[in-house]
């Protein structure tokens, strides 16, 4: 049974700095040559693994939580640079097909989905919207102070001017 931590409490038991350089050189499954090279390869290590009904059945999970495509995707792709299956540069390469696949299975099984690649248009537009009225906003201060009674400054005042100099 787990000890409760206190909320001021700090947590050792994470990895120490500089832990990750003290492996050997070539011990990783990313720092050894990809096990496919091409993306021909890669695809074909994607479409089998997709088509599996596990895979399929989690993939549409996370789908109905309302995960983008584009996240499940570049997860995908990065989970596997890191088990070695191929490189970053392929797998930045077969995202639009990993994408478009995840779309067809969940296009056939009827769900909806967000793409991740949609613009979010009402965020944008408020955001411009309250850019005008602050701007308008400024200029009606302007208009104010240009139609206020000026005051000329007295001339026969000496005004220092420097950083620590007290105000007249």
């Amino acid at each position: 049974m787990a000890i409760p931590k206190k909320p001021n409490e700090r947590n050792f038991d994470g990895p120490i700095p500089g832990q990750s350089l003290t492996a050997e050189i070539g011990s990783r499954p990313w720092q050894q040559p990809p096990q496919f090279s091409t993306i021909e390869e890669a695809i074909d290590y994607y479409i089998p693994r997709l088509q599996s009904e596990e895979v399929t059945e989690q993939l549409l999970d996370v789908l109905e939580m309302g995960i983008p495509v584009t996240t499940i995707a570049n997860t995908m792709q990065l989970a596997s640079v890191m088990e070695g299956k191929h490189s970053v540069d392929v797998g930045i390469l077969v995202l639009p097909v990993l994408i478009e696949l995840i779309m067809l299975i969940a296009d056939t099984a009827g769900i909806e989905y967000t793409t991740g690649i949609e613009k979010p248009k009402r965020i944008r537009n408020t955001l411009v919207n309250k850019a005008v009225e602050q701007f308008k906003n400024e200029e009606a201060v302007e208009e104010t102070t240009e139609n206020a009674v000026m005051v000329e400054p007295v001339e026969n005042q000496q005004m220092d001017t420097g950083l620590m100099s007290r105000r007249v």
